[in-house]
């Protein structure tokens, strides 16, 4: 059954692979996804998938990766205990995407599935993932259909899912050294494996499948707006904080190098290009201000928009009408 399971999931994310590129390659309309596929020495391989130089995106990555072994890395045993002696499969496709145009957010996310057996035990297993939008200009009504998708793809699955999700996004994306969050936030799920497997394969799917819906409106929205040098060096010297993230905190990139996964794949998520400047605060009162003021911070975006989930359920039962 373990390996049914992980079967089902393994072919799920290749087709999702396959999707997002092939959505994010139209959008972008003139350049596309070329393919490095890849084995890991030690067990299993993977497809990474970058585009770079298009009309939107100056990078991006859609990366599969299914990686397995007979032990896990001492550091990541000592930490669950219970996992000690298991051989383990990881497998999970992770994407970013780094636009040209300031106006057009950076976004992460990925969906991932992790098993591990030992004889004569029950498997331990359970799925990650989620979404993050990081803008670097500050757009009310683009935080707000962001967060009002991954509300909805969250919705079949019980009141109270999205906040939750919600709520550890914005605290797992947090620059303690800086006292501020990466971005606006969105989803955020580990270690889920309550209510059984199919009820949380589905979740993951419906994650997965949302990210699209979520995103590509805003880059319509945004790729033609007008910068300057102004704006591009803002997003260069905010771009040092996705930098800082990923190599100071985030847990996929600490277990991918530990594990012995391919370093180009796991560092694809880099911006290509990055500014640090010492001691540099912005101009009070500048959209740069604003974004530091008010959008680097946690917020409950649908509640300002009036779109709570007590409202919205009201208004499906009638119990809002005069």
């Amino acid at each position: 059954m373990a390996h049914a399971h992980l079967d089902a999931v393994k072919t799920y994310l290749l087709d999702l692979q396959d999707r997002l590129c092939a959505g994010l390659s139209a959008e972008d309309g003139a350049a596309d996804f070329r393919e490095d596929a890849w084995d890991r020495p030690s067990g299993g391989g993977g497809r990474s998938r970058v585009i770079e130089n298009g009309a939107v995106f100056e990078k991006g990555g859609v990366n599969f990766s299914h990686v397995y072994g007979a032990e896990l890395p001492p550091s990541a045993s000592a930490a669950r205990p219970e996992l000690a002696g298991r051989s383990f499969h990881a497998v999970g496709v992770s994407w970013v995407l780094h636009p040209t145009n300031p106006h057009v957010p950076t976004s992460h996310g990925n969906v991932r599935f992790f098993i591990a057996e030992k004889e004569g035990e029950p498997p331990v297993w359970w799925f990650g993932g989620g979404y993050d939008l990081t803008p670097f200009y500050p757009v009310f009504e683009d935080v707000v259909h962001w967060h009002r998708v991954a509300r909805d793809a969250c919705a079949p699955f019980g009141e109270g899912v999205y906040t939750r999700y919600k709520t550890w996004c914005d605290e797992y994306f947090y620059l303690k050294h800086r006292d501020e969050t990466r971005g606006v936030g969105g989803l955020f799920f580990d270690d889920l494996n309550e209510g059984g497997f199919d009820d949380c394969f589905a979740f993951q799917r419906s994650v997965g499948d949302s990210f699209l819906d979520a995103y590509l409106p805003i880059v319509k929205r945004r790729r033609e707006e007008d910068y300057g040098e102004q704006e591009r060096n803002f997003q260069l010297y905010r771009r040092g904080r996705y930098v800082e993230f990923n190599l100071v905190w985030d847990r996929g990139t600490l277990f991918g190098l530990q594990s012995g996964g391919r370093t180009e794949s796991i560092l694809m998520s880099m911006p290509p290009v990055v500014h640090w400047h010492y001691g540099w605060t912005p101009e009070p009162g500048s959209p740069e201000d604003v974004l530091y003021q008010d959008y680097l911070r946690p917020r409950d975006w649908l509640a300002e928009a009036g779109e709570t989930e007590q409202a919205e359920k009201a208004e499906q039962t009638g119990e809002g009408e005069a």
